[in-house]
């Protein structure tokens, strides 16, 4: 199937399903990203399973957002396009950052959907005493735009380490700078007041946490006492960022290809 669109709940959907089989995979886009974020793993992450990737809430070419997004109902999305493009057995949710924290909502909510999770440096939220900073920061992308905020952005999730590959950042960058600011200052607002540690405990689904030596944002030593909420989980650190997915595809659709061949010997 092509790229296409569907109303769900008054909200349109931009969305894609590739390959077929009775599991399925399905990739939710960090903060700032569209379905193209998965561009580069998708070709690597073999056959046997359908792929279903979107634009959520607020991002690309689906319905914006204003105030601050309902996580509850973002992370219902995942199942509700799911029953949408007719995918019934169990699937593995990844996600990367905040897309990170709306697959391990999903599957908290929704546990008899999933067979695991894999969270790529997910963003479970903010630290109290950070966040009426990051309020103000929303509020300020909302009135300025996206290039207000690029220098302060781009370098700590983008970092020169990364950029090797001049022209993918030069595309990540334009990509980037089209997002809707009062979509982006909504999906910041509902960071800074999201707290997922009583349901992470409660979460067994197996479980990958990935985070990038080369994330200020959300660094190794912030993810690894996230995974350990979630029993039997597995914890990596790898040689990427935050938009592991653009900046380490083969990385990440490695560790991907690894976690779906572990569960799919294991039934």
């Amino acid at each position: 199937m092509s790229v296409d669109w569907i109303e769900l709940d008054g909200a349109g959907f931009r969305h894609e399903l590739t390959g077929g089989g009775e599991r399925s995979i399905v990739l939710v886009h960090e903060m700032g990203g569209t379905l193209e974020s998965w561009d580069l793993v998708l070709p690597l992450l073999g056959a046997g399973r359908a792929i279903l990737r979107f634009d959520t809430r607020g991002a690309g070419q689906s319905t914006k957002l204003r105030g601050t997004a309902p996580f509850d109902r973002m992370a219902d999305d995942v199942v509700a396009l799911m029953d949408a493009n007719g995918l019934r057995g169990p699937a593995v949710v990844v996600g990367c950052a905040v897309g990170g924290a709306l697959a391990l909502h999903a599957a908290a909510r929704h546990p008899d959907r999933f067979d695991g999770v894999v969270a790529l440096g997910p963003a479970t939220g903010i630290a109290e005493e950070r966040r009426p900073a990051i309020l103000a920061y929303a509020d300020r992308v909302e009135r300025e735009g996206m290039l207000a905020v690029s220098e302060d952005e781009l370098p700590r999730s983008y970092p020169e380490v990364l950029r090797a590959d001049a022209e993918r950042f030069r595309r990540f960058r334009a990509r980037w700078l089209a997002n809707d600011p009062g979509s982006y200052a909504a999906i910041y607002r509902m960071l800074a007041g999201i707290e997922m540690r009583a349901e992470l405990e409660q979460l067994s689904l197996p479980s990958l946490f990935l985070a990038g030596r080369h994330d200020p944002l959300r660094p190794p030593e912030m993810i690894e006492p996230i995974a350990r909420l979630v029993r039997g989980s597995r914890f990596e650190a790898v040689e990427s960022g935050h938009f592991s997915a653009t900046q380490t595809p083969d990385i990440v659709a490695g560790a991907i290809r690894a976690f779906v061949e572990t569960l799919d010997g294991a039934a």
